[in-house]
C-alpha cells in the first residue's frame, strides 16, 4: 500500500511540474518540457498524455522543423476550469474571472457601500450570482476568493481589524454562507503578492502603494504572515519622527508619505487628475512628486537593507512608477550604499485587479496541486 501511496504521489509531483511549468511557458513541446524539468522522456509522454485526455492540454499547433517531424506544441487548456475573485472596499465590489492561465476574462466594478447589517451579505451574493450569469461561460466555478483590506484571521473567518471598513472582529461567515461556493479570504496585499508568479519571485517584497500603503513578503515561496497575521505593515513603520499624523494615530509613519492619498488628499485631486497635472508638467505637482519618490526612496531602503530581497511596486501608484524608474532608482541609490543598482525593484504583473486575481489564484493552484 505504501508503494502505492509513494508511486502515486510521485505521478502527482510530476503532473504538477509539468502543469507548473506549462503555465509559465504559454507554448512548450514534450522534449522542451523532458529537458527543462530534468524528466524522462517515458514520464513525461505518460503524464502529458494522460493530462491531454483529460482535456486539461491541448496540442496547439506545431513548432518550426529543425529537420525532422515537425513537434507538436503544447499548451494548458485554459478554458478548463476558472475561479473568480473579489476585493471589497469600504464603498466598491470589485470582480474578476480567471481562467486556468491566470488570465482575466471578466471584470466588473459596482459601487456597494459596505456594511455589517445582513443585507450586504446577500447583496455581495446578488451581485456574484449576476456576474457569474452574464459570464456566459459554462465550466464550473472552482471557488470564490475574497480580498479585504485588513488582519484576516483565517482559521475563525474573521476581520481581526480593518480601518478601511472601520471593523473590529467582524464574522465573515454569513457572508460564506450566502455565497454558497467554496470561499477563500485573505487580506488585500497578500492577495497582490499571490497574483504574482511564485516561480519566479521565491522571496519578495510586495508595496500596495493604494488609497494607503499595504505590503506582503513571500520567503521559499510561501507568504510570511508573522506571529499575528501582521507582518507586512511597512506602512506604519515610522520614516519621520514627529511626522504627519497618519489614520492610526501615530505621527510620521510610511503611509503619510508614501500612500496614494499622500498624493490626492494634498492636491484635492483623483490620482488619475494628479498624474496628469504632472505630465503637464504644473510645478505644484512636480514638487509634490519628488517630495513622493524621495519618501518611498527610504522606505525601499530600509526594506532592502531589512531584507535583501526583490522590491515589487504594485498598487495604483505602482501601475504609474514604471515611467518614472530611472527618478525613483537615483533617488534610491542616494539612500543605499550597498547595492551598485536597482534591478531589485521591479514592477507589478496586474496594475489595477491584482488583489482580486490573487485571491482567484488560490483555488486554481489548490486545484493544480490536486491533479
Amino acid at each position: 500500500e505504501d508503494e502505492m501511496a509513494e508511486k502515486k504521489d510521485r505521478r502527482n509531483n510530476a503532473r504538477v511540474k509539468i502543469i507548473d511549468y506549462m503555465l509559465n511557458h504559454p507554448v512548450t513541446s514534450k522534449a522542451e518540457l523532458a529537458k527543462e524539468l530534468n524528466m524522462s522522456m517515458p514520464t513525461i509522454l505518460t503524464n502529458v498524455n494522460e493530462l491531454v485526455e483529460q482535456g486539461l492540454i491541448v496540442e496547439n499547433g506545431e513548432y518550426e522543423s529543425t529537420g525532422g517531424r515537425k513537434a507538436k506544441s503544447i499548451g494548458i487548456n485554459k478554458a478548463y476550469c476558472r475561479a473568480m475573485g473579489i476585493v471589497i472596499t469600504a464603498n466598491h465590489l470589485e470582480m474578476v474571472l480567471v481562467n486556468l492561465g491566470y488570465e482575466i476574462e471578466k471584470i466588473q466594478r459596482v459601487r456597494l457601500k459596505f456594511s455589517t447589517d445582513l443585507t450586504y451579505c446577500t447583496e455581495v451574493a446578488e451581485q456574484v450570482r449576476q456576474f457569474i450569469h452574464n459570464c456566459e461561460t459554462d465550466t464550473t466555478i472552482l471557488g470564490i476568493g475574497i480580498a479585504i483590506p485588513g488582519i484576516i484571521d483565517q482559521k475563525e473567518k474573521m476581520v481581526i481589524k480593518s480601518h478601511a471598513l472601520q471593523v473590529e472582529n467582524y464574522s465573515l461567515r454569513f457572508l460564506e454562507q450566502a455565497l454558497d461556493a467554496p470561499v477563500y479570504f485573505e487580506n488585500d496585499a497578500n492577495s497582490a503578492m499571490l497574483a504574482e508568479d511564485t516561480q519566479r519571485y521565491q522571496n519578495a517584497i510586495y508595496l500596495s502603494l493604494n488609497h494607503t500603503l499595504g505590503g506582503a513578503f513571500c520567503i521559499d515561496g510561501k507568504l510570511f504572515r508573522g506571529q499575528n497575521q501582521k507582518a507586512g505593515e511597512f506602512g506604519h513603520m515610522i520614516i519621520v519622527p514627529g511626522g504627519r499624523e497618519c489614520y492610526c494615530g501615530k505621527a510620521g509613519c510610511a503611509d503619510a508619505y508614501c500612500a496614494a492619498s499622500a498624493l490626492t488628499d494634498e492636491t484635492c485631486q483623483t490620482l488619475e487628475q494628479f498624474m496628469k497635472s504632472l505630465e503637464n508638467k504644473e510645478t505644484k505637482a512636480e514638487d509634490l512628486w519628488q517630495e513622493y519618490l524621495k519618501n518611498l526612496a527610504i522606505l525601499i531602503s530600509n526594506l532592502r537593507m531589512a531584507y535583501d530581497m526583490d522590491i515589487i511596486l504594485g498598487g495604483e501608484i505602482g501601475g504609474y512608477l514604471t515611467e518614472y524608474m530611472i527618478p525613483l532608482g537615483e533617488k534610491v541609490m542616494e539612500y543605499n550604499g550597498f547595492d551598485h543598482d536597482v534591478r531589485y525593484l521591479k514592477m507589478c504583473s496586474y496594475k489595477r485587479e491584482a488583489s482580486a486575481v490573487g485571491a482567484a489564484k488560490h483555488f486554481l493552484q489548490e486545484f493544480i496541486k490536486n491533479i
